[in-house]
């Protein structure tokens, strides 16, 4: 055994072991309990950051826990290779995205494996292989049967320099990321997923998730946003037309004050046709992006149509506006405009003057008028005819009941999820597999010629998707009447890719979409993963796993049973501005930090020329800000264990770890005083113990390890695994401060010791574990041995120790025996000297024996 630790050699030694054996690769076995532990798997943008680093450790750390309890433990791996991010790299290195993606998936599975993850690579798989995305198309066609896919005109951001379509966040101030053009909103065809068939389900659901945090099926809850309210219609003055809205405060109904629209809304167009400036209005409207967000922010500005609505119970008049704050993509793409009880319309009206009404006011108070803001609590109605006097549930049922009566309108639940746009006029994507003849219309491409294979040479220029340059792809003939046709040149979006990769690893090689393993290994028992996934990925997956389930493809409804979401890697920034206006960022490699008593940084300078620089605070690690930890470097300097060690030893998962040099070196030495305890212990000469009775010396250290062992189990159990390596120092000090004699049992407990704290390390330190175990001789591979096992005995003590107190204040303690009586503990407690000292001879008024915890004098 090698005196000193290297890290480089004992994880060199480990991971060639676990190679040889094939250690991690895992079949089905009915005669154990299974354990499928999922992280979610990682773009591959070229490095590992140290966010995955956190996220494949702690995964891995359950993985091996649960396979050393005796469970058939399922860890894969694979890449979400579709996206963007290799679009623009493509453009900026002019070369294929097919070629920038390979490259940085071998890198970035070494660095995988150079962690040590007991993952089985026979199951890996990246979306963007035309063996993953055939069942994309496949699954697409089958939902295009069933209705669950549907065309329709959808609206996106147009560049209309580059002539092509933008994702949401490649529009910055309203422009285009690469031209600075100002982005339009177009109405171009697009594919959906209805989402919402299963919207009341997928929000029930939620109450069936124990395992999951409330904070995420709360933002679920709230993404699909159910509520109920009126819908009704507006007739419109001197003509047919009808405006349809919908409102979840009908009370306020006669609050309306006027009637706004979307600028794409149909009869917006109608009316711009004869009167060029709102034409003109409209056409600004459409520029600036089409996320809600962005929308919601942006200044609210109008136009008059110069049309009016009739109020659909009092016949009142209401002028119809054009407004950019109604969005066309949700609800009716109208509103019912009651600028007194909603703060969005009441600035809109207060900016036009037009009329604030009002209606609502509290039950038991008064009502400040004029009003300075909206008032948008529930209350009574007044100034509102038959409703006057009424509460929020009485007033909406009679409002129903008079749109019912009218044949107008009535109650409807609504819910804010929209459909899935999965239409991406982009390259690097799954391509939808339709065709386009003039004969024959839309043509889904056959089982038979699936998968419609994505050219890989492409180089994309940013003008336009390049596939609908290419001939070779687009050109193609009708399945259904072999003339001439064209394929669909959108791809997916790289969503559907993550939907339901989690499946795909039961059954990598299935020549199906899922076979018979899927019903062995699902649903995944442990998914983790970043809150920032909390709404759409998990969303969807819950929506393709529903699907899946009533195409017959899958027994299970609900794709995650447990979910961890870990928090952030965190770590303080520094920069330097520049008189040009600029911001240099600095690494926190580059730079020396002075610290006030309480470890707060107050002063920093450039490692390389003494200049001071400014410290930015703490940040989530991120190239913009430079604060960044190569997880490489970190392995490079201290090994792979020390990586694993820190990210779980830091803070617990679910909250943000805050980087610190420091707490790295310290976590490098405990695994050094790991293998020097192990090296002292290998040189002692064997020596029995059988003739030797435990005394309380060596009870007290067996108490303490099993002590430590126990709390190791409880926090493991909730998943607090920085408090477990705390219990491993614990351990690893109660075996260092261990009595020297006598030798035979000193060697006993010491092993058993060691035996405990290696298989408790085993899932967060693998390597130096895997070598020490087999040094020391315990087994063949720690990968096989059992969970350690609380000895019950060893936590019970002959003796304990009982606080003393008088008149209620600690004076003391006393050891006793454990269970001693009453009367024995009084004793003891009233001839402790510094309850004697206290007393100054006085007879005590009584004494008060909690037994097991405390003896209180009262004088």
């Amino acid at each position: 055994m090698q005196a000193h630790y290297r890290p480089k050699d004992v994880e060199s030694a480990a991971q060639q072991f676990w190679k040889s054996r094939n250690s991690f690769h895992v079949t089905e076995d009915a005669s154990r309990p299974k354990f499928y532990c999922l992280s979610m798997f990682p773009y591959p943008s070229g490095r590992l950051h140290m966010g995955h680093v956190r996220n494949y450790t702690i995964g891995d750390v359950l993985s091996r826990y649960y396979r050393m309890r005796g469970y058939n433990v399922l860890q894969p791996m694979g890449w979400d290779a579709f996206g963007l991010p290799a679009e623009n790299a493509a453009m900026a290195n002019h070369q294929p995205p097919a070629q920038w993606t390979y490259a940085n998936v071998a890198y970035m599975k070494a660095q995988l494996q150079a962690l040590g993850f007991a993952i089985d690579w026979e199951r890996e798989l990246a979306t963007c292989r035309p063996e993953y995305y055939r069942w994309n198309q496949w699954l697409f066609l089958r939902l295009l049967e069933k209705g669950l896919v549907y065309k329709t005109t959808g609206t996106v951001n147009w560049d209309p320099v580059d002539r092509t379509v933008l994702a949401n966040e490649q529009v910055i101030d309203g422009r285009g990321w690469r031209t600075g053009a100002v982005v339009e909103k177009r109405a171009i065809p697009m594919y959906y997923m209805r989402i919402t068939a299963y919207a009341q389900e997928l929000l029930q659901a939620l109450e069936e998730l124990p395992g999951w945090p409330e904070r995420v099926k709360t933002m679920q809850a709230n993404w699909i946003g159910r509520s109920r309210g009126a819908e009704f219609s507006f007739a419109v003055e001197d003509s047919t037309d009808r405006i349809k809205v919908f409102t979840t405060r009908a009370d306020t109904i006669m609050g309306a004050t006027f009637v706004a629209i979307a600028a794409e809304h149909p009869f917006a167009a109608a009316c711009a046709q004869t009167n060029p400036e709102l034409a003109a209005f409209i056409d600004k409207c459409r520029q600036g992006g089409v996320m809600e967000v962005e929308v919601a922010t942006r200044e609210k500005e109008g136009m008059f149509t110069g049309r009016y609505a009739l109020h659909p119970l009092s016949g009142e008049r209401l002028p119809i506006w054009i407004a950019n704050y109604v969005l066309w993509g949700y609800g009716e793409g109208a509103i019912m405009v009651v600028p007194a009880h909603d703060q969005r319309d009441f600035e809109f009206a207060t900016k036009y003057g037009l009329a604030i009404k009002p209606v609502i006011k509290p039950a038991v108070a008064t009502l400040d008028l004029p009003l300075e803001r909206a008032y948008e609590e529930y209350g009574v109605c007044f100034d509102s005819g038959e409703l006057d006097g009424l509460d929020f549930a009485a007033a909406t049922e009679l409002v129903a009941q008079r749109l019912r009566a009218a044949g107008i309108g009535d109650t409807r639940v609504q819910f804010r999820l929209r459909d899935w746009g999965i239409s991406r006029q982009r390259y690097w994507g799954t391509p939808i597999p339709l065709i386009y003849c003039e004969q024959c219309g839309d043509v889904p491409v056959p089982d038979d010629q699936l998968p419609v294979v994505l050219p890989e040479d492409c180089v994309p220029d940013g003008s336009g998707n390049p596939l609908a340059k290419r001939a070779d792809f687009v050109r193609t003939t009708c399945p259904k009447c072999a003339g001439p046709a064209r394929r669909e040149t959108d791809t997916m979006d790289t969503f559907v890719d993550s939907s339901w990769y989690y499946i795909r690893y039961a059954c990598p090689d299935a020549h199906r979409m899922t076979d018979e393993r899927v019903r062995y290994w699902l649903p995944v028992d442990q998914y983790i993963g970043g809150i920032e996934h909390a709404i759409l990925h998990l969303l969807y997956s819950r929506f393709w796993s529903k699907a899946m389930r009533d195409l017959g493809l899958v027994e299970f409804g609900e794709p995650f049973t447990n979910l961890l979401t870990q928090g952030m890697v965190v770590a303080e920034t520094y920069f330097r501005e520049h008189a040009s206006g600029k911001t240099h960022w600095f690494n926190p490699s580059e730079v020396a930090v002075e610290h006030d008593a309480k470890g707060r940084p107050i002063a920093a300078r450039l490692v390389a020329d003494g200049e001071p620089v400014r410290i930015g605070g703490i940040e989530k690690m991120s190239k913009s800000k430079n604060n960044g930890v190569d997880p490489q470097a970190l392995i490079d300097a201290f090994g792979a264990d020390t990586a694993r060690c820190y990210a779980m030893f830091a803070s617990p998962p679910e909250q943000s770890l805050e980087w610190s040099d420091s707490s790295v070196e310290g976590v490098a030495r405990f695994l050094r005083r790991v293998w020097n305890f192990a090296f002292e212990l290998n040189t002692l000469e064997a020596e029995s113990a059988a003739n030797l009775a435990l005394d309380s010396q060596w009870a007290a250290v067996r108490r303490e390890l099993h002590g430590s062992l126990r709390q190791a189990n409880y926090d493991l159990g909730r998943h607090q695994l920085n408090t477990v390596v705390s219990a491993a120092m614990k351990m690893l000090n109660a075996l260092e401060r261990a009595p020297k004699a006598p030798a035979g049992m000193r060697i006993k407990v010491l092993r058993e010791g060691l035996s405990l704290l290696l298989r408790m390390l085993a899932p967060i330190t693998p390597h130096i574990c895997h070598v020490l175990w087999r040094e020391l001789a315990y087994g063949e591979d720690i990968l096989d041995a059992p969970w350690p096992e609380v000895d019950e005995a060893a936590l019970r003590a002959d003796e304990q120790e009982i606080v003393v107190q008088v008149n209620g204040k600690l004076r003391g303690s006393i050891r006793v025996a454990h269970g001693a009586a009453r009367e024995v503990l009084e004793k003891a407690a009233l001839d402790n000297p510094a309850v004697r000292k206290f007393c100054q001879g006085r007879t005590p008024k009584k004494v008060v024996v909690v037994p097991g915890r405390l003896v209180n004098v009262v004088l």
